[in-house]
């Protein structure tokens, strides 16, 4: 299915990719700490909580996640935690990302008969 040109899917970068789908992941019980555990194993990699925390608030400000704050809690010092959301652009975005990355690998995977190993 064509788009109409004035559509505008926000491009994803590789890293709001594992945040979106961190997120979806944690489900009801996605907020900054437990985002930032699920990237790292997704990524298998030591993530800097500042480069999820910066992710959260850029995908935040186009539109593709809302938050909000929850009940503030003793084990917080009576601080509340954000918790977020991923909003339906957010969903179509991470979905049209992930199958622009799909049909590009298998494009490649044959193309050429494939990598023989040399």
């Amino acid at each position: 299915m064509a788009r109409k040109p004035t559509e505008r899917i926000p491009t994803l970068g590789e890293f709001e990719v594992y945040v979106l789908s961190a997120m979806i992941a944690a489900g009801d019980d996605s907020y900054g700490v437990r985002v930032h555990e699920r990237v790292e194993e997704f990524t298998s990699r030591d993530v800097a909580q500042g480069a999820v925390y910066t992710t959260l608030m850029r995908l935040e400000e186009k539109g593709l996640v809302t938050s909000q704050l929850g009940e503030a809690t003793p084990e917080r010092g009576g601080r509340a935690k954000r918790f977020y959301t991923v909003e339906a652009s957010g969903q179509k975005a991470l979905s049209d990302t992930l199958n622009s990355i799909y049909r590009v690998s298998r494009a490649i995977s044959f193309a050429g008969g494939g990598h023989d190993g040399d």
